[in-house]
């Protein structure tokens, strides 16, 4: 390695290397579905009583004992949104560190 080529990469190179692998932008109106979840969205439960969308059980019964506490909470009245739909999101679709790059 010569004298003008650093020997290794700076903090802010990885940076912006880790946040473009797990950050979704891009892609026109794909790229829109995709941030939002496609049909299901990514939160996979939905309340009952307000329709907030959350990821987990665990936390579907921490949002119900913040904002529901007066009433019991009965896990299996929660929606699961991703059942309803099949299954799938379109969760990664767009992240553009996941495209394959030829180095020449």
């Amino acid at each position: 390695m010569g004298k003008a080529k650093p020997a290794s990469h700076t903090a802010a190179e990885l940076a912006k290397k880790a946040k473009d692998a797990t950050v979704n932008r891009g892609g026109g109106n794909k790229g829109i579905e995709d941030r939002k979840g496609g049909v299901a969205g990514h939160a996979k439960f939905q309340c009952p009583s307000c329709g907030q969308a959350v990821p987990d059980m665990k936390t579907g019964q921490a949002h119900w004992e913040s904002k529901h506490s007066k009433q019991p909470f009965v896990p299996e009245d929660w929606k699961d949104k991703h059942a309803e739909v099949g299954g799938v999101t379109t969760q990664g679709t767009f992240v553009v560190g996941s495209k394959k790059v030829k180095h020449k």
